[in-house]
């Protein structure tokens, strides 16, 4: 919630910190651009500094290091300071972010893990829902400063909690598995490589429609990861995480979700307040039903998860989300536009809840950080993506025709789903058979990641 609330309160407070330091709109623009290509290159990388170390090790000094960050760029005596101190931001927030999942990964048996990511996505609809009131009320009070000091005591408090506190597995204290043996060396080549690609494709797709020289860069280094991946005795994505295709289903389909929301939203932006008139206030409030419907539907979407399956629930809020698309490109009215920000709320918290339960279920407990990192890419990949689109489409044709592209694109990522888990199976496999009755959401007698000294306590049939 720390970090959602951040990139929120921050694109209320742009404008005043452009008047106050004097600064360009590319410049003002790089405080959010430079913290999103460092948080996209280094998050696999943290996710498997996680695993090999424990994420309460690195998630403690990336909160402490957030909030450090936060206040230094409130101290910021100029523009130049405060995009070089975002960019550090974002390194810090890249290794707390896969923590948050790992830790829910490795304190929860995989059938229990729905509630828990439900609150976690519960958590960014508040950030989403009170950033722009909050930071609108802090800028016009106080000044853009004034955003930014708000990280400082949470982050603080919560680094320091982790610090203090001991990992809990099963409901018992327990010591944060050691580093694992020297013969399985961390892949700093591959992480390099991953990071240029990500960087450079997060920068290419901000610069869109342009092209400028990350473009190739993004595509040389992506295939160079590829092949030092396949060739490596210790990669950095194992291929238990990557070689699922149900986690790959979950994630393309989480870039999609996002991009898709964010794109619709960029486009409402200017549809309420060019095309309608509608004030900066008022364009908040008829949005404020999506936040709203975010939150209830990450509650929803783990009773659904239990009884359809993640299948069933992602197609469906894929369905929702598209819908309320469509219906924000043809409202005019309050009450339409209040309905459709209610369907795409409501459709995109479903997908977020279900898919990242997938991806971070059906990961090995031991690649856990890995898999909340990527899930992480996907969310910041994804925006990024859907925003380029939205603003290329909105040059080439009506206003409104990002919201319609948008939603064909969401139901476009239907098939994808069908590589999901299905709900839960009617004579589920015993445990002497050692065989699984294809890719069920409630079946994971034998799954990789529950083997070991707790196999016991992590079987669904031992619950």
């Amino acid at each position: 919630m720390v970090v959602a609330l951040d990139g929120t309160v921050l694109t209320v407070a742009q404008p005043t910190l452009r008047r106050d330091l004097d600064a360009s709109l590319t410049q003002v623009q790089w405080t959010s651009t430079g913290y999103l290509v460092a948080v996209a290159s280094l998050l696999v990388l943290a996710g498997r500094l996680g695993d090999r170390y424990g994420h309460r090790r690195t998630f403690a000094p990336g909160m402490l290091g957030f909030g450090a960050a936060s206040a230094g760029i409130a101290l910021a005596p100029d523009i130049g300071w405060v995009i070089g101190l975002r960019i550090v931001q974002g390194v810090f927030g890249a290794l707390l972010q896969p923590a948050t999942l790992g830790m829910l990964r490795a304190a929860y048996p995989p059938e229990r893990l729905r509630t828990p990511i439900a609150v976690r996505t519960a958590s960014i609809g508040v950030a989403a829902a009170a950033g722009p009131v909050v930071g609108g009320a802090l800028a016009t009070e106080f000044g853009w400063r004034a955003v930014f000091l708000l990280n400082i005591v949470p982050a603080l408090g919560f680094g320091l909690l982790a610090l203090a506190s001991r990992e809990r597995r099963d409901g018992r204290d327990v010591t944060e598995r050691p580093p694992p043996v020297a013969g399985a060396p961390l892949d700093l080549p591959g992480a390099l490589l991953l990071a240029v690609t990500l960087a450079c494709l997060v920068h290419t797709l901000v610069g869109l429609p342009g092209v400028t020289w990350s473009a190739p860069v993004a595509l040389l280094a992506g295939a160079a990861f590829v092949r030092h991946e396949r060739r490596s005795s210790s990669p950095l994505l194992p291929p238990e995480v990557v070689g699922s295709p149900a986690v790959g289903a979950a994630l393309g389909v989480l870039v999609i979700a996002s991009a898709v929301l964010n794109g619709g939203l960029l486009t409402c932006v200017y549809v309420l307040q060019d095309d309608l008139g509608t004030t900066p206030l008022r364009s908040a409030l008829l949005s404020l039903p999506l936040a709203v419907l975010l939150v209830a539907a990450a509650a929803a979407s783990a009773v659904l998860l239990r009884r359809s399956g993640a299948r069933a629930t992602v197609a469906a809020g894929m369905v929702v989300l598209a819908a309320g698309l469509l219906v924000l490109a043809g409202a005019s009215a309050p009450v339409p536009l209040c309905a459709g920000f209610a369907l795409v709320g409501a459709g995109f918290g479903t997908v977020m809840v279900a898919a990242t339960h997938v991806v971070v279920r059906q990961a090995p407990a031991a690649s856990a950080g890995v898999a909340g990192a990527l899930q992480q890419t996907a969310m910041n990949v994804g925006p990024v993506a859907g925003v380029a689109a939205a603003t290329v489409l909105m040059d080439l044709g009506a206003a409104r025709s990002p919201l319609v592209v948008l939603a064909f694109t969401a139901a476009a990522a239907l098939p994808v789903c069908r590589a999901l888990p299905t709900g839960p199976r009617p004579a589920p496999v015993t445990p002497a058979s050692g065989t699984s009755a294809g890719p069920s959401d409630a079946t994971h007698t034998d799954h990789g990641a529950e083997r070991g000294p707790d196999t016991r306590s992590l079987r669904d049939h031992g619950v």
